[in-house]
């Protein structure tokens, strides 16, 4: 089977190595469930009512449902198109999130705390056959789909960051060739036919346009980076008026009833988080106390909506004398202004937590773009005008940028994933975010300073 015909057939054979894992999890929670809790619920007066065959099969579907919301959310069965680490840990994580909901859901049934030895037996077991689920079916995949050859179209410097970005996913990106948009269509034309795919980068629109055309009559799986304008497209709504297909770009931010539900669920999420969080706060607030005597808490200078400035509050990472020449400057790589105790609630975010009272107050919400400083937001919009764009909807705790960028994330990348949530927010979206959120925390890379040529 050629490798066009084996491209037919990837989602098939994913689906197979991903049945696979979810028949896994699926038959050992039956046997836990089986074998040792539901014996318990057969000689109570609860089995009795309740449960038999109809209802195992109703505790099986909630623990199916289960394993498709979290694995998507996680992205756990991108094998192939992330790392064997990031499968393992994303796919490790939903299955304690996984069996963490259903020990909750057994107790319930129990009306009693349950025994939980079994199901702490079964996560271990399953996180061992993620291991060497993912290990294979990365082979697998390896072994059916050798990376793409390809070209790279480019418009501009930014083409180089991203060749960088992609050369270090050599099993599945094989940059072959560079070529300038300013090159005559005939030889563009030509390295396109030659290679596997092509990516275009940072091209004008007008040729983007041909560029694309060409790869389409051509049948070449094509990558672009989007502009802001194709990004606000993105978020069109078809209309279907006339004989003539029409998208129309709202661009009002958000609706009155998705405002309504989006301030429902910060509410919500941040009482829970302020319950479940103060031992940590009160911890964390000791600890930078007892370190230099110096104020637990920064407040700063903030945009949210409509650029309203609001004082947002954290943790004090710094020295109390980090900007005492009144210059805002970006946190660096090995930012000798940050604490001991700052480097370690950094590291793992806890120095965000205080902007629950921010939630609370109305400044800001659980999801959104983060909230930016005057001085460098206008900065920015010296350089990119559209940089204004992300105060179409209050600030964030978390979003886009925080999930999948890092603290050297440059502004035009943050911008494009802002904008990316504000044109495609919905209520789900946002109840992604917050379980990502989560994902993110343990992961270095997402955490990392500026490198110090890019200080502002």
């Amino acid at each position: 089977m050629n490798v066009k015909k084996r491209d037919k057939y990837k989602r098939f054979i994913m689906g197979l190595i991903s049945g696979v894992l979810i028949a896994f999890l699926l038959g050992s929670y039956a046997y836990v469930w089986l074998t040792h809790y539901n014996i318990k619920l057969e000689n109570s007066r609860i089995q009795a009512d309740y449960f038999g065959w109809k209802g195992n099969l109703l505790i099986f579907g909630v623990y199916l449902i289960l394993i498709f919301l979290f694995s998507r959310i996680y992205n756990g069965f991108r094998i192939g198109l992330l790392r064997v680490s990031d499968i393992i840990y994303s796919q490790s994580l939903s299955v304690i999130f996984i069996n963490g909901i259903t020990y909750v859901q057994i107790c319930l049934l129990e009306r009693a705390v349950a025994d939980v030895p079994p199901i702490a037996l079964k996560t271990i077991v399953d996180i061992a056959f993620i291991f060497i689920w993912a290990l294979a079916g990365n082979r697998i995949y390896s072994k059916l789909y050798a990376p793409r050859k390809m070209v790279i179209i480019y418009g501009s410097r930014q083409a180089v960051p991203l060749i960088e970005k992609m050369s270090r996913r050599e099993d599945r990106f094989m940059i072959c060739r560079a070529v300038s948009c300013e090159e005559d269509m005939d030889t563009i034309t030509q390295l396109i036919n030659e290679f596997d795919a092509a990516i275009i980068c940072d091209v004008p629109s007008e040729k983007k346009n041909d560029i694309l055309k060409i790869c389409f009559a051509q049948s070449k799986r094509t990558y672009i980076t989007p502009k802001l304008s194709d990004i606000i497209i993105r978020g069109a709504e078809q209309i279907h008026l006339f004989d003539t297909p029409l998208l129309v770009c709202r661009n009002s931010g958000l609706s009155a009833e998705e405002l309504i539900m989006k301030r429902a669920l910060d509410l919500a999420v941040s009482v829970i988080g302020l319950i479940v969080t103060l031992p940590i706060m009160l911890i964390t607030a000791l600890c930078i106390k007892l370190y230099d005597g110096g104020p637990v808490f920064y407040t700063q200078e903030r945009l949210t909506k409509d650029g309203r400035i609001f004082k947002v509050y954290k943790f004090r990472s710094m020295r109390t004398d980090a900007e005492s020449d009144g210059v805002a400057r970006l946190a660096g790589e090995n930012d000798d202004r940050i604490t001991p105790v700052g480097k370690i609630i950094r590291k793992v975010r806890i120095d965000e937590l205080p902007q629950i009272l921010n939630i609370l107050k109305g400044d800001m919400s659980i999801v959104g773009p983060r909230p930016e400083r005057p001085e460098l937001a206008s900065e920015n919009e010296k350089v990119m005008p559209e940089f204004r764009y992300r105060l179409k909807v209050k600030a964030g705790l978390t979003g886009y940028a925080q999930v999948l960028g890092k603290y050297n994330t440059t502004p035009y990348d943050k911008l494009r994933l802002d904008l990316m949530y504000i044109e495609q927010y919905s209520f789900l979206l946002d109840l992604k975010l917050i379980l990502m959120t989560i994902k993110i925390l343990f992961i270095p890379e997402s955490t990392e300073g500026v490198k110090e040529e890019k200080s502002a």
